[in-house]
């Protein structure tokens, strides 16, 4: 059975009536949302130069984001929950853009440091809602759905980092992170117009129910689904947050050129997120993620070890298995989580894992100003493969 194969009926079900303006809408927001984020590495350089940051320092400020996106994970699901999705997603797209202009004001590192760990927050209420206003939508075809509009975001991280990198060579830093600001603003409009008007079916005076969400999110599968995506979140947030440095620093590749390679790695979840999408509908979920993170894995193992351009690209193709990951065990989750808390459970969920994955990157910094960059990326190649073996003992579905 051909998995890049979409039938005509699936087409229709996804694209049918107005359904076919709020995929775009959410997946447009999301385009944005996760793209600056990626932005960042891409970045990355020229904020080391401007505020003298060694790659410690810069492994901290690349956690400050995440583990403040993280932190906006559950009070985004609970509100998801009480006013609804339309209303949260478009206010994230407002606070986006108001946290990136003091991104791009900042006068230095503290005040960097602070809007940065702002904007993680205000991307962070899009995190949630993305995916149960998506589950209320295309109930039928969720992880198609979900893949699509994940693949979105993978379109916009292929496409911005290198784009805010030329903006950089060409201008300034701060227009690399600048041209964005008004897109949030056109994706919020789009959001409002397109949406119901509430799309959640938690109540939103109810009480926040900690018992229900610790019972959920105990079970067994739900537990299982967590660990996987914690130690996938460990392994992507440190290789992405910098793997364009590492190209520059030690493989000798200008900035541009390992801008480009970055979103070459964004570039290829395009067509891997719907395809991983899709393989979890047809065929569930054990055999697409021993495929995709057991390339992944590989990858980064051999990364060290090789120089030629050529190669580096045959390693970032299999690398981007890390990209499919996603799609499949969250789509997983969010079917075993209960109507009415959902958007609270997956908040809590996406706290523990990306929170978890947002640490690394300290960690991944700190090793690499010893010396060890070349160590920290087979550490990281390591850990994936134990994610195979993890996915390869425990799930039978």
């Amino acid at each position: 059975m051909n998995l890049l194969s979409i039938p005509r009926r699936t087409v229709a079900d996804l694209w049918g009536g107005s359904r076919e303006k709020m995929l775009f809408s959410v997946a447009f927001g999301w385009f944005l949302s996760i793209s600056l984020r990626m932005v960042y590495p891409a970045l990355l350089p020229y904020l080391r130069t401007d505020y003298g940051l060694s790659l410690s320092t810069a492994g901290l400020l690349l956690s400050v984001l995440w583990v403040s996106y993280a932190c906006g994970q559950l009070p985004g699901g609970v509100l998801a929950d009480r006013v609804g999705e339309r209303l949260l997603l478009v206010v994230s797209s407002v606070l986006a853009a108001t946290m990136l202009t003091l991104v791009v004001t900042s006068g230095s590192p503290s005040v960097l440091f602070v809007a940065t760990a702002l904007f993680g927050v205000g991307t962070a209420l899009y995190g949630v809602s993305r995916f149960t206003i998506l589950e209320k939508i295309y109930p039928e075809r969720l992880g198609t759905a979900t893949g699509i509009t994940m693949a979105a975001g993978d379109l916009g991280n292929s496409v911005m980092p290198p784009l805010a990198g030329s903006i950089a060579v060409v201008a300034a830093w701060q227009l690399g992170f600048g041209f964005a600001i008004p897109l949030f603003l056109v994706a919020a409009v789009g959001l409002w117009v397109t949406l119901p008007e509430r799309s959640s079916t938690g109540s939103p005076t109810g009480s926040f129910g900690l018992d229900g969400v610790v019972s959920t999110l105990t079970r067994p599968s739900v537990l299982l689904g967590t660990l996987l995506l914690v130690l996938w979140s460990v392994v992507m947030q440190a290789v992405i947050g910098f793997y364009p440095t590492y190209l520059t620093d030690e493989k000798g590749l200008s900035v541009q050129a390992a801008t480009v390679l970055f979103g070459f790695f964004f570039a290829l979840g395009i067509v891997l997120k719907p395809v991983a999408g899709r393989a979890f509908d047809r065929v569930g979920v054990r055999a697409p993620l021993l495929v995709f993170m057991g390339g992944a894995g590989m990858a980064l193992c051999l990364l060290p070890f090789v120089g030629d351009l050529w190669v580096l690209v045959l390693v970032t193709v299999l690398a981007s298995g890390l990209l499919g990951f996603e799609t499949i065990v969250i789509s997983d989750l969010t079917q075993r989580l209960p109507d009415g808390a959902q958007g609270t459970n997956l908040g809590t969920l996406r706290t523990v894992y990306v929170g978890f994955g947002g640490l690394s990157p300290i960690l991944f910094g700190a090793v690499a100003d010893r010396g060890y960059f070349d160590e920290a990326f087979l550490g990281a190649g390591v850990l994936a493969l134990v994610v195979v073996l993890v996915v390869f003992a425990t799930i039978d579905y």
